[in-house]
């Protein structure tokens, strides 16, 4: 028989294109609506294992992605707000949540696409209503998903009548692995269990591939939809690449289990169908569901074992950067204010800490221009961000309480330290921000610019230090050489700022390189005025600088 070739391979791309379109809106429209309180979600309600899995599956259907929620825990597990434990139940969810999409194409509305699309496509035109624009996009890529699948579906028709095809399922059926290896190939190239699994589910319908050949496909889809994770954890902390290596491990031992009683799933698939009269896409999307739900149910019990394990794989000290308040309990609010304004200044002295650190890696990207000090900078900066709008609730709850009057004076030295503390955070951001633009734009600073820089760093370094001891042990001594080296940071400032001037004049140094240098000591010369600020606080004589 005849096969139009070109016009088979274009439906198929054609399909698939309009199809992962469809996913893509379907997904940002249920996400929309939902608000992007996403991540609040898995942070919220992933207390224990099993609130994880129940997260991961109502995410992943509104992402319409399990390689989505995955990213997305990678990055919560990456910034602190997630512990390895946690996010094993999320993934879980996740390959739950991820066969919706295959439910979703089981129902058999192709004929209706069209109508579907130009419905959602009519609402996100005419409808000025952001509500009912996002469900707009949801019914749009809802559309899309159903066109991109029949077009796919035409594309695939004439393979039933190719011979080369039609043995290369027959290995399939043989050799289970083979199987698997080209579904997890296809899902790394296309980057997408669903579509993947999508067409599967066409093959099937045009009768191209049996039951037999389409299970260990199925399966390789689901092992490929990994890799994903894996690429979004390269580079990033040890924490989030255990929880990509989790999200492999547990898929490949999924797979494991089931390639070894595949005549058996097999025959229990086929049966079901006969059973409840299902369709062939149905069918497929039956044999996805049951098999990532029972590999949940198996596994879940060995979450506290997949984390030793992973831990074993891959060693070392965890160095997240914690985003969350490590002593704030509610509970002392009311019980005991007193100790709620200790563990408050804890937290304050740990959030200085961050800042320190935060600083001393600034330097070192100004000197080394490793992207590794900038990231481990920035990391801290979204900390202090976060740990100060976190400390400030705190203590605004806690202002409503009785305190003595030395207890007062505290809590508000605590309320104007962690601002100051924040906004030394977006100093050192801005000082990055510089040396990134230095290195992008290949700005040479002179020699003699780069000692004054250092020796200007180390100064605001050493001064910023001395001003959370001074908070953390109350030490007026400490404070008060906080103010001297507060002033030695100002005249340093306005010595630099005129041996950079000159050396302007004499042509030393090109004018991109002089703005660099200028704004790099003007934020250090601030850092030093919000140091003075918590100094000041520890004096009892805070002037705003």
């Amino acid at each position: 028989m005849d096969v139009n070739v070109q016009a088979m391979i274009f439906e198929f791309i054609g399909g698939l294109g309009i199809f992962l379109l469809g996913i893509k809106y379907m997904g940002e429209g249920l996400q929309k609506t939902a608000g992007d309180r996403l991540q609040e979600i898995l942070d919220k309600t992933t207390s224990n294992p099993f609130m994880g899995v129940l997260a991961g599956i109502f995410v992943t259907v509104l992402l319409q992605t399990s390689t989505g929620t995955t990213v997305l825990t990678v990055g919560l597990v990456n910034a602190g707000f997630m512990t390895l434990r946690q996010s094993i139940g999320v993934i879980m969810g996740a390959n739950i949540g991820t066969t919706m999409t295959a439910f979703i194409i089981g129902i058999e509305i192709k004929e209706y696409a069209l109508p579907i699309l130009a419905v959602g496509a009519l609402m996100l035109f005419f409808l000025k209503n952001n509500k009912l624009s996002n469900l707009g996009l949801t019914i749009f890529g809802f559309g899309s998903l159903f066109f991109g699948l029949d077009l796919m579906g035409s594309g695939l028709k004439p393979l039933r009548d190719i011979q080369m095809f039609h043995d290369l399922t027959v290995s399939m059926s043989e050799t289970p692995i083979l199987g698997v290896v080209i579904g997890t190939v296809f899902t790394v190239i296309v980057q997408s269990s669903s579509a993947t699994i999508g067409i599967l589910q066409s093959l099937m319908t045009e009768g191209a591939i049996e039951l037999k050949a389409a299970l260990p496909v199925l399966f390789g889809d689901n092992l490929g939809t990994t890799i994903t994770a894996v690429i979004a954890s390269i580079g990033a902390t040890i924490a989030a690449r255990r929880a990509a290596l989790t999200h492999v491990i547990f898929n490949l031992i999924g797979t494991i289990i089931v390639v070894a009683v595949l005549p058996l799933y097999t025959i229990f698939i086929s049966n079901l169908q006969t059973w409840l009269e299902l369709n062939p896409a149905m069918t497929i999307a039956f044999a996805h569901g049951i098999f990532n739900f029972s590999n949940t149910i198996i596994q879940f019990p060995f979450i506290g074992l997949l984390a030793l394990l992973v831990t074993k794989i891959i060693p070392g000290e965890d160095t997240a950067v914690k985003y969350k308040p490590q002593h704030l309990d509610p509970i002392f609010i009311n019980q005991s204010p007193s100790v709620a304004l200790d563990q408050a200044k804890l937290e304050v002295i740990h959030m200085g800490k961050y800042a320190i650190k935060g600083l001393e890696e600034t330097s070192m990207f100004l000197n080394s221009n490793s992207q590794k000090n900038s990231e481990m900078a920035l990391q801290l900066e979204g900390a202090l961000n976060n740990l100060d709008r976190e400390i400030t609730s705190y203590l605004v709850e806690l202002s409503g309480t009785n305190f003595s009057d030395a207890e007062r004076n505290n809590h508000s030295a605590l309320i104007n330290s962690v601002r100051d503390i924040e906004r030394i955070g977006d100093h050192f951001e801005n000082i990055i921000e510089l040396v990134n633009y230095r290195i992008s734009n290949k700005v040479d600073i002179t020699e003699q610019g780069m000692i004054d820089l250092n020796e200007m760093f180390d100064l605001t370094i050493s001064t910023v230090k001395e001003a959370v001891t001074s908070l953390e042990n109350m030490d007026r001594e400490a404070a008060l050489n906080v103010v001297q080296k507060e002033n030695e940071i100002d005249k340093m400032e306005r010595r630099y700022r005129k041996k950079h001037i000159i050396r302007l004049n004499e042509g030393a140094c090109t004018g991109a390189a002089g703005i660099v240098f200028a704004d790099i000591i003007s934020n250090l010369e601030r850092i030093g005025d919000h140091a003075v600020n918590i100094a000041d606080e520890v004096l009892g004589e805070r002037q705003k600088h």
